[in-house]
């Protein structure tokens, strides 16, 4: 055999594996293309307004994810509208663990927190998020939480004692019976000396008696809390107080 005849073989070889080697990348392609998943795009219409721009009006403004490439929470749709489609987004987060309550808002008409709150996967339905619509808005999803702090402090959320003589010391001893009760603390906390004194601040028409027994607090509650209840057992320790109050009158 001529050495032409070599070099044609050798060159008709290696034409021949370029060949088949640029079918299985074609073949793989296709291959992959096929298993890849179909985009699954999902509208999510936000509240939007900002007090800084002159004339701006409070609007719904609308976001298309696919939800492929979205963790399973609204607040990660959220983090993604702001990280890769609009940084003007403003909304509050922190722990991501439902319990801080920092991503508090109204999600498709239920007040929850957008940490817990899974996407509803239905790409035909659009969802809806709104600031909490009990409080003053300061921009987009940011309630202005300053009501909310200055009744927190009203209650003197502490535990509070008469004698502080051991302050400091781990003498405040409780029975498992007695912490099991700690659903609406610091009000039945055993080691709590200011049960009358907290009884005393709700003698009036807009603190406990506000409450029509709705129930929507536990509904709402990420905790799986009973508050409904807990105001129920406040309002019979009042009854209780009332009496003794008027006994020693």
């Amino acid at each position: 055999m001529s050495v032409v005849c070599l070099l044609s073989l050798g060159r008709c070889s290696t034409v021949a594996f370029r060949s088949s080697t640029g079918m299985v990348a074609v073949r793989y392609a296709q291959t992959a293309a096929a298993t890849a998943p179909q985009p699954r795009v999902k509208k999510f219409q936000v509240y939007r307004w900002d007090p800084d721009t002159v004339g701006d009006k409070p609007r719904m403004q609308t976001f298309e994810i696919d939800l492929n490439t979205c963790g399973p929470m609204v607040l990660d749709a959220l983090i993604k509208i702001k990280n890769e489609m609009d940084g003007t987004l403003t909304f509050r987060r922190s722990c991501r663990e439902g319990i801080c309550g920092s991503c508090a808002m109204n999600i498709n008409g239920g007040n929850t927190l957008a940490c817990l709150n899974k996407i509803d996967t239905n790409t035909s339905k659009a969802t809806k998020i709104y600031p909490l619509p009990h409080m003053y808005v300061v921009k987009d999803l940011v309630p202005d939480m300053s009501n909310f702090y200055a009744q927190y402090k009203s209650i003197e959320p502490y535990l509070k004692k008469k004698d502080e003589t051991n302050e400091g010391k781990e003498q405040y001893h409780q029975t498992v019976e007695d912490r099991q009760k700690l659903a609406y603390r610091w009000m039945i906390d055993s080691r709590d000396e200011f049960t009358e004194e907290r009884l005393s601040k709700l003698q009036d028409p807009f603190s406990l008696y506000r409450c029509h027994t709705i129930m929507n607090c536990t509904k709402t509650c990420p905790k799986g809390l009973n508050p409904g209840k807990a105001i129920a057992e406040i309002k019979k320790m009042m009854a209780t107080y009332k009496e003794k109050k008027s006994a020693v009158a």
